[in-house]
């Protein structure tokens, strides 16, 4: 490999990891993600050009802020300030000092964690659409393109690219304040915060539609986002909490397929595919829950149940009992029909099918899952154990009609095939 090459690709890796906390510092200053994001590409070419003559400076994400800020002074210096959203931040800089030049001179040297946090915050507001703040956070914070994201979500590129514009001009127009909100609203807003970065694992983890089941780069990233969350929020409980759960999950992303990219159920996985690892790390993040007093917490207790899995050595050893019973907090303090149908599998597993099957009809009574493919799945397996073949056959066919997913659906119509034989 050439020097030249060398230095892109080192190019290429700080600019991931620095992406994200050089815009936070940079829309600090200038208060409009938008040009932040401006001048950070800006910082970058400058980079660019400069590190294959000079070398990559020992503190590249110093350098990259230096010039971003350099690219910051040389924008307001060279235009003017009367009207607008720019007047607007010409005036805020006032406030604080003589110019926005020294302004930012006086800002050089800043710690850019408490930025980082902002834009976390900022990017999760509750005011956008969900599926907006997914992908304005997937950009800011997670730093994939456009493109990446639309093909992650299997979405075209500029539906994704009209989410995250109509994102930040909501932001804009909204005149949000690019901070960290105390006191009973910043326990909201984590949980806005701490739902965003959920969602995106869970797309990883089992895709909602699509040629694959899981999706690992979704996956890989929010757990990323999650680490950058839990230093900069370390008394948190809950965000260790969900970090704990998309840690242990995720240790046994190398058994949920077989050799052809089919699912294989959690009873049936090979525990010696999961990463221990990974699974050291989850249960060591509860332990710091349990000292933050936070065991009681929903996403904590969604990590408590996967380390029930986690610390079986076999399916046999897993402690059904306790999972149903947790289950049932979890409903008490997150009522959710899908919480309910996840505790009457664990009841399934510890009572028996027919018990379980009682509480999946109350469900299906309720109709709010109608149209939700895992409560035919589970109804399926129920009738299956119970013997009742026909039925489980139209429950499975059921579930395959409503997925989107094509391995989800083959494994189903599988699943259909089997009790029909």
């Amino acid at each position: 490999m050439s020097n030249r090459q060398e230095t892109d690709k080192a190019i290429s890796t700080v600019w991931r990891v620095e992406q994200a906390r050089l815009i936070a510092g940079l829309t600090r200053l200038v208060r409009d993600i938008s040009l932040a994001e401006e001048l950070a590409q800006d910082a970058l070419m400058a980079a660019l050009k400069h590190w294959p003559e000079t070398g990559v400076p020992r503190n590249p994400g110093a350098w990259l802020m230096q010039a971003g800020k350099r690219k910051a002074i040389d924008y307001f210096r060279h235009r003017k300030m009367a009207t607008g959203k720019l007047a607007e931040v010409g005036r805020i800089m006032e406030d604080e000092v003589p110019d926005a030049e020294t302004a930012i001179h006086e800002s050089m040297d800043d710690d850019v964690g408490d930025d980082l946090l902002r834009l976390i915050f900022t990017s999760c507001h509750p005011i956008l659409p969900a599926e907006s703040r997914v992908a304005l956070t997937l950009r800011l914070i997670g730093g994939l393109t456009t493109e990446e994201i639309a093909r992650a979500f299997l979405a075209n590129d500029a539906t994704i690219g009209q989410r995250i514009v109509r994102a930040k001009r909501t932001i804009a127009d909204a005149g949000l304040p690019y901070e960290v909100p105390r006191g009973e609203e910043r326990a909201e807003r984590v949980q806005s915060v701490l739902g965003v970065l959920y969602l995106i694992f869970n797309e990883g983890y089992s895709a909602t539609a699509g040629e694959d089941w899981m999706r690992p780069q979704l996956c890989e990233e929010a757990m990323r986002m999650g680490r950058i969350l839990a230093r900069l929020m370390p008394e948190e409980a809950e965000v260790h909490g969900l970090l704990a759960l998309m840690e242990i999950q995720h240790s046994r992303v190398n058994a949920r397929t077989n050799a052809k990219g089919e699912p294989i159920l959690l009873p049936d996985q090979n525990r010696a595919l999961w990463d221990q690892l990974m699974i050291r790390r989850g249960l060591a993040g509860l332990d710091r829950v349990n000292a933050l007093n936070g065991v009681a917490g929903p996403y904590a207790l969604q990590a408590a149940i996967a380390a029930c899995h986690a610390r079986a050595r076999k399916a046999g050893d897993t402690d059904w009992r306790r999972i149903a019973s947790l289950y049932a907090v979890l409903v008490e303090i997150m009522p959710s029909p899908v919480v309910e149908l996840n505790r009457a599998v664990a009841v399934s597993m510890a009572e028996g099918p027919a018990a379980a099957l009682v509480l999946v009809e109350v469900i299906r009574e309720g109709g709010m899952l109608e149209n939700y493919h895992l409560l035919y799945g589970v109804r399926g397996d129920l009738l299956r154990k119970l013997e009742r073949h026909t039925e489980a056959n139209l429950d499975f066919r059921h579930a395959a009609e409503l997925t989107r997913n094509e391995r989800e659906k083959a494994y189903l119509l599988g699943r259909a095939a089997e009790v029909a034989g």
